[in-house]
């Protein structure tokens, strides 16, 4: 996954443009491969023929992925259950010499699993004749079983020479004052699921438990799931990545989820967002082919973010002009402009230092990809190197300011995915602008130190208000996270945790009943003429008011010096354990042992596992609001409880509830197509449960990494 959604300079990644095929056949005039000029591939995939079945049912969801060198460049579209597809999709690759074969590969698409591979063939370039298009019939091989017929891909090509292009694109780039920078993409696709209507019946009760799944090129999102309906309501919104200039199309399945066997697919339709105008929502009405029903959409596309790749030279902030017009632009003054538009962050990745080695030479191929949310970049990979250096300056527009910066560096692979060699993931409210600091990697669960620091200088301007506002509201999902799988430790964790949460309503109440008892007689006596007072003077606002002050007095004692929080080594530890039996788990497939024994019911215990994680998350937010984790957050909660104490103080109750009632019931009225939230629910969501504090902790670096101290060993 990670070959298709790199980003690099022009001379490193052939480039897909956006062009129609046009058949030519005026010239076979031949070029020298040592000529410095580009070549444009034009390629139209047309269809396969007796393609291997890969699924139960004797079919297969077949795709294509066609690479060159160690480059993805382009991958065609899936379709369903069938071993003879039609694509008669077209694509436009640039390439920068013809040594390198234009390799096919075939996949089946297992959605929430490994796609399964369906054969491969590679096409010569230096065979194709110049400026004339070419049939070709590949036939589909596995390297491993050479002797089985995998069935045959056919293409039509065309080879045309790009004279006077140069090869260092992004460098002749980088020579203008107006191109220093690269915006990485032209818009955002705004998308919000509102519905479906009479959809197919696929279950054996009359109905269905239907979800929906979107693409737009690389970029995949899936709904949730509603059970037992033929009419669902998903009222769910998401963003999705413009690339191309005239939009591309939108592919949207709709599915029947079944537990234990292969999902039952519904229908699909397609969305060409060429044809919409930009800056305007556009309700949409889609009648599902090959099924039936309707789904209900709202589309809106908007100017592209401020997201960009450039090189240290052409620092934002370091212009004094550019960020002047940053910090305007997110000024006390401007609350209320763009509130989607929270804040600025720029990124200089600069270096690493002390990497692991994860090749036989002993050398590591780094490069790193820095996430915010949704917004995946990265940098050019520096070969044969323990110490790379990057000195790239990558910039986000922040919409949320709990989000988490993620740092991870890969070591490329030419043959198969990339080789994990460390990651760092940083809250943005705990940044300090503008200072160079060295990060020590951790391991993917973020819970241990791996080999290596990466030097990282970042920035963060933004509104309080906007943010505050915006906390508010639902947080946005990461469209690429791993699925949930199953694992005896992290069962048993989230097990410990939420008994550690119910334990302290336990031993509350047990406090409370030996009150009753009188089982400290001072202390039931001091109990029972508090009980007196609060209930003869209780008022609505003395709720708040009391968490207000349980929130005032933890604050007096961090900033006095009493911090009474304590590092949760029993989740670190578990988290530690947690990461050794992912090891022993890749490294020992075939060993049998607790997950062997009830694969049966995983789906079960994997819903299980993440309930208890979900119940655990939730007390240990509310805990962590009062503790002052994320003071930015506890802050929040004051002004908030302050507002109620004020408002419950002043206003009778009854006023309350009846304009509370009346919101409710004219919501649907006055916004037809809002998506539900729950305020508090919302706020939580953006306080860090006990597992994200310990993997945010940042690491104390070793003191031999020092900046200049490896600076020697950088040639290597």
């Amino acid at each position: 996954m990670l070959d298709s959604c790199k980003l690099k300079s022009a001379c490193n990644l052939p480039l897909i443009c956006n062009k129609k095929i046009h058949t030519v056949g005026t010239s076979n005039a031949d070029v020298p491969l040592a000529d410095p000029g580009m070549y444009q591939l034009d390629i139209t995939l047309k269809r396969g023929q007796s393609l291997a079945a890969r699924d139960r049912g004797g079919t297969s969801d077949p795709y294509v992925k066609f690479k060159i060198g160690r480059k993805e460049v382009f991958r065609s579209k899936i379709i369903h259950k069938n071993l003879n597809p039609v694509w008669e999709e077209k694509a436009c690759v640039l390439v920068d010499h013809l040594r390198e074969p234009l390799y096919i590969k075939v996949f089946d698409y297992d959605f929430g699993l490994q796609d399964d591979f369906m054969g491969s063939a590679f096409l010569d370039l230096t065979q194709l004749e110049l400026n004339r298009s070419t049939d070709v019939t590949l036939t589909l091989k596995d390297p491993h079983y050479p002797d089985h017929d995998l069935g045959i891909i056919l293409l039509s090509v065309v080879l045309t020479p790009k004279e006077g292009e140069s090869r260092d694109v992004s460098q002749s780039l980088r020579l203008s004052d107006q191109h220093r920078k690269s915006h990485l993409w032209r818009g955002i696709v705004s998308i919000t699921l509102i519905e479906g209507r009479d959809l197919k019946a696929m279950d054996s009760n009359g109905l269905s438990d239907p979800y929906v799944k979107f693409r737009l090129g690389h970029q995949k999102y899936k709904s949730k799931i509603m059970p037992k309906t033929l009419n669902p309501q998903w009222r769910e919104q998401f963003d999705f990545h413009l690339y191309e200039e005239r939009g591309g199309i939108i592919d949207i399945t709709a599915w029947d989820k079944d537990a234990g066997k292969r999902d039952d697919f519904i229908g699909r339709c397609q969305v060409d967002l060429s044809a919409l105008s930009r800056e305007q929502t556009h309700k949409m009405e889609l009648q599902l082919e090959e099924g039936e029903g309707h789904l209900v959409l709202l589309v809106t596309l908007t100017a592209s973010a401020t997201v960009s790749i450039s090189d240290l030279s052409a620092n934002s902030l370091e212009d004094q002009k550019e960020r002047e017009e940053i910090l305007k632009r997110y000024s006390p003054l401007r609350i209320f402009h763009n509130l989607k538009d929270v804040g600025f962050l720029q990124v200089k990745v600069i270096r690493a230092e002390g990497l692991m080695a994860a090749d036989v030479t002993g050398k590591s191929d780094p490069f790193c990809v820095v996430e915010l949310n949704n917004d995946r970049l990265l940098t050019h990979t520096v070969y044969k190197n323990l110490n790379p250096e990057w000195n790239k300056v990558f910039t986000f527009n922040i919409k949320d300011i709990h989000s988490v910066l993620e740092v991870t560096v890969y070591d490329e692979d030419r043959d198969r995915s990339a080789d994990f060699l460390g990651k760092v993931a940083i809250p943005l409210l705990s940044i300090q602008n503008g200072e160079q600091k060295a990060y020590v990697l951790k391991n993917k669960q973020l819970t241990g130190p791996t080999k290596g620091v990466i030097y990282l200088e970042i920035d963060v301007i933004f509104n309080a208000v906007k943010a505050s506002l915006r906390t508010l509201i639902p947080k946005e999902q990461k469209y690429i996270e791993e699925e949930n799988r199953l694992s005896k430790q992290l069962l048993l964790r989230n097990f410990i945790r939420m008994k550690r949460c119910v334990m302290v309503l336990v031993n509350a109440a047990y406090y409370i009943n030996s009150c009753f008892d009188w089982d400290s007689p001072p202390r039931s006596l001091a109990a029972f003429v508090l009980f007196l007072f609060v209930v003869w003077n209780f008022e609505l606002y003395m709720i708040p008011l009391v968490l207000l002050l349980l929130l005032t007095w933890n604050y007096f004692l961090i900033i006095s010096g009493k911090d009474n929080r304590q590092r949760d080594t029993v989740v670190e530890d578990m988290l530690e354990d947690e990461e050794e039996e992912d090891d022993k788990d890749d490294k020992d497939g075939e060993k049998k042992g607790f997950i062997n024994k009830i694969y049966a019911i995983q789906e079960v215990c994997v819903s299980v596992q993440n309930i208890l994680d979900e119940v655990a998350s939730f007390g240990e937010r509310i805990k962590n609001t009062f503790n002052w984790t994320v003071p930015f957050l506890s802050w929040l909660a004051i002004v908030a409880l302050c507002v109620f104490t004020v408002v419950l103080y002043f206003i009778p109750l009854r006023y309350i509830v009846l304009v509370w009632g009346i919101n409710k019931f004219t919501k649907k009225l006055r916004s037809p197509y809002a998506i539900d939230n729950n305020e508090l629910l919302d706020f939580l969501s953006r306080v860090p449960s006990d597992v994200q504090v310990v993997q945010y902790q940042e690491l104390k670096p070793d003191p031999s990494h020092s900046p200049y101290k490896r600076k020697k060993n950088n040639l290597g």
